[in-house]
C-alpha cells in the first residue's frame, strides 16, 4: 500500500517544528535534503497519474518541443532554446514563408543545423506513448513537433500539426523525398536541394511562420481530442496558436499537464506535474 502525501507540506512542518537535531532524526533530515534538491519524484503524483491512466480508455496526448528535448533536440523558448541563440536573423524570421523565398540559402543553413533530427532517437516518453497506443488505451498523439520521433518509437496514429522534417517535396513536380536530400544538398554547388527528376527547388513539408495549418490534420486532431476521456498535455508551454487552442475541444473527464514550467492551463488541470516528461512517463505501467 502506497501512502499518498504532500512532500512540501511534510518538509515545511518538519523543518518548522524540529528545532533540535539528534542522531535519531539524522537520517530523516538526509531524506529531506534529497527532497529539497528535487532528487525524488513525488510518489503521490505518479500514483495519481497511474490511476488516471488505468481508468482511461480513450487517452489523447497533446505534445510540444519539451517531449523531444530529452532526446537532445533544442526547444524554442527556454533559456537554451533556439529563440535565445545568436544567429544573423531571429529564428522565427528564418523559418518563415517569406524568408524561405527571400534567402533560401540562409534558411537551409539554419534548417540543416538546428531542425533536422540527425542521430536523434526517441526517449522514454515517446516509447511509453507508443506502448499505450498498442495496448488500446491511447487514441492518438497530437504533436507540434516536426522530428518524427513518435513514429520512430512505434506510434501509428499521429497528427503532426506543423508537418515533418522527414517529408520534403519539389515545388515544381511535387515529388516527395526524405530528409537525406536536404542533408546532402549542403555539398551541392549552390547548397540548395533540387529535385532529381525535374531540377525544381525542394521545400520541407513543415508549416513555416506565415503559413496555415493543414486542415485535414486539424480536423483529425480535433476529432481525436473531442473523443478523449483523458487528455494528457506534455512538453508544451501552450503559447503557440492556433495549435494550443485545440485543447479547448476536450470535454472529457481528466486533464493532465506534464511540463517543467508553469502553463496558462495549470489551474484547469486535474493533475499537474512539473518534471521532465520522460522521467514521469517512464514510471507508468501499461496494464
Amino acid at each position: 500500500m502506497i501512502c499518498l502525501f504532500n512532500y512540501e507540506k511534510i518538509i515545511y512542518v518538519f523543518l518548522q517544528k524540529s528545532y533540535t537535531i539528534n542522531c535519531k532524526f539524522a537520517k530523516y533530515f538526509q531524506i529531506v535534503e534529497h527532497l529539497l534538491a528535487g532528487e525524488f519524484m513525488d510518489i503521490s503524483n505518479i500514483t495519481i497519474l497511474q490511476n488516471i491512466i488505468d481508468k482511461s480508455k480513450k487517452i489523447v496526448f497533446f505534445g510540444g518541443a519539451g517531449v523531444s528535448t530529452e532526446s537532445g533536440l533544442p526547444d524554442f523558448r527556454s533559456v537554451d532554446g533556439l529563440y535565445n541563440q545568436e544567429w544573423k536573423y531571429p529564428p522565427e524570421t528564418i523559418i518563415s514563408h517569406s524568408f524561405y523565398y527571400k534567402d533560401t540559402k540562409e534558411f537551409y543553413r539554419f534548417y540543416r543545423a538546428k531542425l533536422l533530427p540527425v542521430g536523434i532517437e526517441p526517449n522514454p516518453a515517446h516509447y511509453k506513448l507508443a506502448e499505450l497506443e498498442k495496448a488500446g488505451k491511447l487514441l492518438a498523439v497530437v504533436t507540434q513537433n516536426i522530428d518524427g520521433l513518435h513514429q520512430k518509437a512505434g506510434s501509428k496514429n499521429v497528427f503532426e500539426l506543423h508537418g515533418s522534417t522527414l517529408r520534403n517535396y519539389c515545388l515544381d513536380c511535387h515529388a516527395f523525398y526524405d530528409e537525406t536530400i536536404i542533408l546532402e544538398s549542403e555539398n551541392a554547388p549552390d547548397t540548395l536541394p533540387h529535385c532529381p527528376k525535374c531540377g525544381g527547388l525542394i521545400k520541407p513539408d513543415v508549416v513555416l511562420y506565415e503559413e496555415g495549418l493543414d486542415q485535414d490534420v486539424i480536423s483529425g486532431a480535433v476529432n481525436a481530442i473531442s473523443q478523449a476521456d483523458t487528455l494528457i498535455i506534455g512538453g508544451t508551454s501552450l503559447t503557440v496558436y492556433p495549435a494550443a487552442g485545440l485543447i479547448n475541444y476536450f470535454h472529457g473527464d481528466k486533464l493532465v499537464l506534464l511540463n517543467k514550467s508553469v502553463t496558462p492551463q495549470d489551474n484547469m488541470a486535474d493533475l499537474v506535474i512539473h518534471e521532465p516528461i520522460g522521467q514521469v512517463l517512464s514510471q507508468i505501467k501499461v496494464n
